[in-house]
């Protein structure tokens, strides 16, 4: 599977795909605040929010935002913070979609992370930055493009966004650097995610500064997480100031054996010792659960989801520097998994969310729930 394509679902093609499916329930029922039972650990939780119509995962949807107050205290945006959002073209900012949001979170005493300052992959770049003319003198102009950025976005949202994820997915799954327009121009990837970090540190000296990316525990992840191992020890020996690591946590189930759907649990819990031990905090950023190989019987799919999901979190909750906990969306709905491909063999929808179509709760939601009732103390 091309975890790269994991992206080319946007909020439009979500909206459009929720409207063929009923009307989110407004009905009670879904137990208690999944953020209140992570705030009884010293944790938050919180989840994904779009700036689209009132038929997507977005602040302008009620039956949405009704699942974000009951079970979320900390929002990120899916795509209206990102380079391709807030750069239409080189002289301009479109910060327009991404204030409203940050009113919303506001007006419902929710904290809002910054998501992300650079997105490193090409394919990702706003076209007219990948075609760019860097001129005579490359690495001072990717500097000034760079750093304008980070400074102007920091700027505005200063005292309002205390968690970034300054960097985001620039370890490929070979366990090499991307490489980008922008970082060729400056001299390589290090000096490009170095200096991204140091400007935005020099910007906000007190917030959390994160490098986020996809490796997990499924086998096949193994050079992706060398990858980001050697990536972290570097900034460390080159006293970048990173705080975090953000595991995006996008689960998946996409091939079983024996009945059983894989897993590399004893790597996984060294790989994050690997990080702490580096002196590291861990966020959960991005986790949803994507079920393509499971049997269409939904009792039964359902029941192998939240046994996953349950396995995954005991390990990664059991991390005290773990201190946040974000969904990739709250229901099926509104999930950029419903399009992502390969999608099921039989064609019926995925069911990644802890809320269902109808905006019921899910034996995924009560895993959730039981694995931050067992987490330690932060």
């Amino acid at each position: 599977m091309d975890k790269l394509t994991r992206r080319t679902m946007m909020a439009a093609s979500a909206a459009a795909l929720a409207g063929m499916w009923p009307r989110p329930s407004s009905a009670a029922g879904r137990g208690n605040s999944l953020h209140k039972l992570a705030q009884a650990k010293g944790m938050r939780f919180g989840s994904t929010i779009g700036a689209g119509g009132p038929q997507s995962g977005s602040f302008r949807n009620a039956d949405y935002v009704a699942l974000l107050k009951h079970d979320c205290g900390i929002l990120v945006a899916e795509n209206e913070m990102k380079w391709q959002a807030l750069r239409p073209t080189p002289d301009r900012f479109a910060f327009e979609k991404f204030d409203q949001m940050i009113a919303f979170a506001k007006a419902n005493r929710m904290a809002m992370r910054g998501h992300t300052l650079l997105w490193h992959r090409p394919q990702w770049m706003p076209a007219w930055l990948e075609n760019h003319n860097f001129g005579g003198q490359p690495a001072s102009e990717a500097e000034r493009i760079l750093t304008t950025h980070i400074r102007t976005v920091t700027n505005r949202y200063r005292d309002k966004i205390l968690s970034y994820d300054v960097v985001n997915e620039t370890v490929l799954e070979d366990a090499s650097l991307a490489q980008t327009a922008l970082s060729r121009a400056m001299g390589g990837t290090e000096a490009l995610v170095d200096m991204a970090f140091r400007t935005t540190r020099a910007q906000l000296p007190d917030a959390q500064l994160v490098y986020n990316d996809y490796m997990s525990w499924e086998p096949g992840n193994e050079k992706h997480r060398e990858g980001v191992l050697r990536l972290l020890e570097g900034f460390r020996k080159r006293n970048v100031p990173v705080d975090a690591l953000g595991l995006q946590s996008h689960i998946r189930i996409d091939r079983l054996e024996a009945g059983r759907a894989p897993r590399q649990a004893r790597e996984w819990r060294d790989f994050l010792d690997a990080v702490v031990a580096m002196g590291y905090d861990l966020l959960i950023t991005e986790f949803d659960v994507n079920d393509q190989v499971l049997p269409a019987a939904i009792t039964t799919r359902d029941a192998d989801v939240a046994a996953y999901t349950r396995d995954y979190l005991d390990i990664t909750l059991s991390y005290r520097q773990l201190k946040d906990f974000l969904l990739w969306g709250m229901s099926d709905a509104h999930s950029w998994l419903q399009s992502f491909q390969p999608l099921r063999a039989d064609g019926l929808a995925k069911r990644p969310s802890p809320y269902d179509v109808a905006g019921r709760p899910k034996p995924l939601r009560d895993a959730i729930a039981s694995a931050l009732r067992s987490a330690p103390a932060r």
